[in-house]
């Protein structure tokens, strides 16, 4: 079943969406604060925040799945990706190990199916690249208000998620959370949405709007922990 992320331009376009990208971004830009040199692809609607590597990143590709079928999403305070095409997230169009980073935002919640996503995604990532999913936060507020784009799809928690990531062959890394502030009124909390993000970070880890997962490709999951014994087989034969 196709689930579309709903409002995606207007709500990057508006003053609290514009918030609400910037309270995300500071999270990945401390994941990964640099990556010169390095080929980054963002899948969903990423293209808000591949600008905060695109200066330096090698190359920086944003890939909307075809069924979204909607506008590209623009965050204004930021260049747009280098490059931005369509494609069915089941058969990305890159060859095998293209890049060293993959970003998935409004991506995982909205794809048509998860598992064959992940599966690409692993695909195309190198073997010593990682991946950050960004993904609504099933106990938290902004998964169950439709105002904002995040109210949309499948929402995860954060056991939920990584148990997904192992059965297609990630590794967790580093969990991360973002958007501890209500999803609405966020124009006039615009002052004070770090101080709030700091609090809820302390107070109630778990009630934020989005969990921020950092993996990477786990090559030895589908390999057998130690030697397979091989049975003896006896066979009777009559003496000559």
């Amino acid at each position: 079943m196709t689930t579309e992320v709903h409002g995606l331009p207007d709500f990057y376009a508006s003053a609290g969406g514009d918030v609400a990208a910037r309270l995300v971004a500071a999270r990945l830009h401390a994941l990964w604060p640099a990556l010169p040199g390095q080929s980054v692809l963002g899948i969903g609607h990423a293209a808000p925040y591949l600008g905060l590597w695109q200066a330096e990143a090698r190359r920086a590709v944003s890939l909307v799945p075809a069924h979204h079928n909607g506008r590209l999403a623009r965050w204004p305070a930021r260049p747009a990706a280098a490059a931005t095409l369509a494609a069915e997230e089941d058969a990305l169009p890159f060859a095998d190990r293209s890049f060293d980073r993959v970003l998935l935002v409004h991506g995982l919640e909205a794809a048509e199916n998860a598992r064959r996503l992940l599966r690409e995604v692993w695909r195309v990532l190198r073997d010593d690249g990682r991946m950050i999913v960004v993904a609504p936060n099933r106990v938290g507020m902004w998964a169950h208000l439709e105002r904002t784009p995040f109210g949309h799809g499948q929402p995860y928690s954060r056991g939920q998620l990584e148990r997904m990531l192992a059965r297609q062959l990630f590794r967790a890394e580093r969990r991360d959370a973002a958007l501890f502030l209500p999803p609405y009124g966020l124009r006039f909390l615009g002052a004070c949405a770090p101080v709030m993000e700091r609090a809820g970070r302390l107070v109630c880890p778990r009630l934020a709007g989005v969990v921020i997962l950092e993996a990477e490709k786990d090559l030895f999951a589908g390999m057998p922990a130690g030697a397979v014994a091989i049975r003896r087989r006896i066979v009777l034969a009559e003496a000559v």
